[in-house]
């Protein structure tokens, strides 16, 4: 039986695949969440570049780690060298019971959600039967073989890049200063309890920005992933926050500060400012940007399940790689299964990204620490790639991280509390294979 993914993920198409995760609901349909916690142009738009340094100061420390550790799994490999078994198995666990199953939740709900403007008449169940099939297909279509996966990759993200950059060129196009207010002084009407409104802020930004580090997770199917990885994180990072800032300023160009409060379809709202068929095109460009988003995350998280499996730590199963396609088919299909379960749960974008982004950034946290705990235990390892700015920018990344964390465990503690309990679960079930193992 084949054991041994292919290395075929070039540069471009580990940059693509980052960028594809990142770019899919988010820009489209947090937007208003964020100004409705912080209603002034200016520190919303400071907001979306705060989760930019985060992103970016995370991209550049894991950066040292994919250079370390370039093995399939990505962060799940970077937990359990730094903190032992039971600390990678819970990664693996959360990413498969909460974050990638949630995040595939969200992204089908709000997928199926826009295809009722070209299905008339839709049912709530249909909307649902929709998703789930979305997330079905596309499974099966990355069980086909990652070359596949990054030709589809490269595509669709290149789609929404294009989409983006025209919604960006047209808000500069009809800039007028006056109707956007970007003084951040503290004299000038800023949000009450300011740092608690940025934090609770960031929900939506870092749903948005989240998933960068999906390059790491396919590292073991990259050609030389010691100098690919990194770059292509690093990339991904950058690319996005400059289009997510560039977004958002032309969002805020179009519709008045209480219209963009108020609306959950911004990007249709917009350019329905210039175009009578603005809502159309916008229904358009964002179902070609879930979409994209479902095939990449479908794709990558299945493989940290694999690792696991063949360290022991999961059901055996889980590490089967298909004979012909060499995929990890069996990790893809339970993952499909569970998140269609999330699915049918909550059944709410809001709640759905909130249980997500809380257990995704604590456990970031404590992946981005690490890079400070190996640079103390494990000076003998190789680092093709060093965290520029060390320890400074990963301690930026650990700090206003874990600051959210604490911030989400307090404001939105029915999502928090939820993950915190499938998360006890997982220790668990850790000594439960871990005896089995043995």
């Amino acid at each position: 039986m084949a054991t041994q993914l292919k290395q075929k993920l070039t540069l471009y198409g580990l940059t693509m695949i980052a960028v594809g995760s990142c770019i899919g609901a988010g820009i489209f349909a947090t937007p208003n969440g964020v100004v409705q916690q912080v209603p002034h142009h200016g520190w919303a738009l400071l907001a979306w570049a705060l989760g930019g340094v985060i992103a970016l100061t995370g991209a550049l420390t894991f950066a040292e780690l994919g250079g370390m550790f370039p093995k399939a799994g990505g962060v799940y490999v970077y937990l359990k060298e730094a903190y032992g078994d039971m600390a990678g198995f819970l990664y693996g666990w959360i990413m498969l019971l909460v974050i990638n199953a949630g995040a595939l939740a969200a992204l089908s709900f709000i997928f199926a959600d826009y295809m009722k403007f070209f299905i008339p008449g839709m049912t709530d169940a249909g909307k649902i039967a929709l998703a789930i099939g979305t997330l079905t297909f596309l499974t099966g279509m990355n069980a086909i073989g990652v070359n596949i996966s990054q030709v589809f990759a490269n595509i669709f993200t290149g789609l929404k890049l294009l989409a983006l950059a025209g919604i960006i060129l047209a808000g500069f196009y009809f800039y007028n200063p006056e109707t956007v207010q970007l003084n951040l002084s503290v004299t000038h009407n800023p949000p009450e309890n300011l740092l608690s409104a940025m934090l609770a802020a960031l929900v939506g930004v870092l749903f948005s920005v989240g998933g960068w580090h999906h390059a790491s997770y396919v590292a073991g199917e990259a050609i030389n992933p010691q100098r690919t990885v990194p770059r292509a994180m690093i990339l991904a990072a950058g690319i996005v926050t400059l289009t997510y800032v560039l977004a958002n300023l032309a969002y805020m160009i179009f519709l008045p500060l209480p219209e963009l409060q108020q609306s959950s379809a911004v990007a249709g709202d917009a350019l329905s400012k210039i175009t009578p068929a603005g809502g159309k095109l916008a229904a358009i460009i964002i179902s070609v940007s879930i979409f994209g988003t479902i095939g990449v995350y479908t794709m990558t998280a299945p493989r940290i399940y694999f690792a696991m499996a063949k360290d022991g730590l999961f059901f055996k199963q889980l590490a089967h790689v298909h004979p012909r396609f060499r995929t990890p088919v069996t990790a893809m299909m339970a993952q499909v299964v569970w998140a269609s379960v999330v699915l049918l749960f909550w059944g709410s974008f809001q709640k759905i990204i909130t249980y997500v982004t809380f257990m995704d950034i604590a456990f970031m946290t404590m992946a981005g620490f690490s890079v400070l705990l190996f640079r103390k235990t494990r000076k003998e390892v190789a680092r093709p790639y060093k965290t520029w700015g060390h320890p400074l920018v990963p301690l930026v990344f650990v700090g206003i991280s874990g600051a959210f964390v604490i911030n989400t465990l307090i404001d939105k503690p029915e999502q928090a509390w939820a993950g915190l309990i499938l998360l006890g679960l997982g220790v668990l079930a850790f000594f439960y294979f871990k005896k089995n193992r043995n």
